[in-house]
């Protein structure tokens, strides 16, 4: 037999070996193949739906999420009232009235029935899923913003979230144009166009009742200061912010630092458990360590860090740690 030939005839029988070898032993690991298909199939399912993944390229909730974030993170607290959820607890209600000392509050119940015949009882934003991905800008307030040129990266986002005045005309290219949600309280009310969703931070029973008279009578013009009788708002887009929310953010994630929480991270939090994805600008000193605000010609003029009632430091400290582990980001300007 010739050389060629034996050589052809060793590598078909190799060749038979090596498929013998390779059926056996996917007929062993596979001698079902339907039920690997659809343990593998459930077991993927219970990982994606388990936590309430989103379509995002990074979500605010992961299978292998942070030890630290989730302790803190509660997603079975809503962060907006609405009348199923407005019942407080006696230890809520006390600490929330303590807040700005109401002495001799309102019914509340009754106030809080009054509120929703003027505004929306709707529950929003609990559409979380592997189909969503919200994307969302909070804009604070900062100096920082100035010549940062972040307009178009905020208008670009689903939410443009602002808070108290927080001008845009004049600051587009720094600032954005676009508003979706304004979070205010009544000592801080603009008026809104009628596209803007405004959300009321209310630190007692007399600034729910104003919120009524805003948008009804006009007949409360004092809290604790001077408030605007009337505000130009679409009462079918006004949201109120949740006072056990409040409390969970002040006990939860400031661990009792300050007398309350500000403006500002009552904002960030609240768009942390209804985004996908946070995005946060104008937060923080400028370059020069200055805290003012972008509107004001004197950077000295604002110094809003310290007002008494926030521990600025502590909550600007938790902030950073929530941009180091990845579930924000944080744009710092200029």
């Amino acid at each position: 037999m010739s050389l060629p030939r034996r050589r052809r005839i060793r590598t078909f029988f190799l060749l038979l070996c090596i498929i013998t070898f390779t059926t056996f032993l996917f007929s062993y690991t596979f001698r079902d193949p339907s039920l690997y298909f659809f343990k593998y199939a459930f077991r993927l399912s219970d990982n994606f739906f388990s936590k309430g993944l989103c379509a995002c390229r990074q979500c605010m909730t992961e299978l292998e999420d942070d030890a630290w974030f989730v302790e803190r993170f509660n997603q079975s607290i809503h962060p907006l009232m609405t009348r199923e959820n407005s019942v407080l607890s006696d230890e809520t209600f006390k600490w929330w009235q303590w807040l700005q000392s109401e002495k001799k509050p309102a019914n509340y119940s009754g106030v809080v029935e009054e509120l929703f015949q003027v505004i929306p009882d709707e529950v929003r934003y609990m559409d979380t899923g592997p189909d969503r991905c919200r994307t969302c800008a909070v804009v604070g307030n900062s100096g920082n913003l100035k010549g940062s040129q972040y307009g178009g990266l905020i208008d670009s986002s689903d939410f443009i979230i602002r808070m108290n005045q927080a001008p845009t005309n004049g600051f587009e290219e720094d600032v954005g144009a676009r508003t979706t949600h304004h979070i205010m309280y009544p000592e801080s009310a603009i008026d809104l166009d009628n596209t803007t969703i405004l959300v009321l931070i209310p630190f007692k029973t007399l600034d729910l009742q104003w919120m009524i008279s805003a948008l009804t009578t006009g007949t409360i013009k004092h809290t604790y200061l001077p408030v605007p009788a009337r505000i130009k708002a679409n009462k079918d887009k006004v949201l109120i912010y949740n006072p056990t929310f409040f409390k969970y953010v002040y006990e939860s994630w400031l661990e009792g630092h300050g007398r309350y929480p500000s403006t500002g991270f009552l904002t960030l939090l609240f768009a942390i458990h209804i985004c996908d994805e946070v995005n946060l600008f104008g937060f923080g000193a400028d370059q020069y360590g200055n805290w003012h605000h972008y509107w004001e010609k004197n950077h000295l003029a604002g110094a809003f860090r310290f007002t008494g009632v926030h521990d600025g430091s502590y909550e600007y400290n938790v902030t950073l740690l929530l941009a180091d582990k990845h579930k924000i980001r944080m744009f710092k300007g200029r």
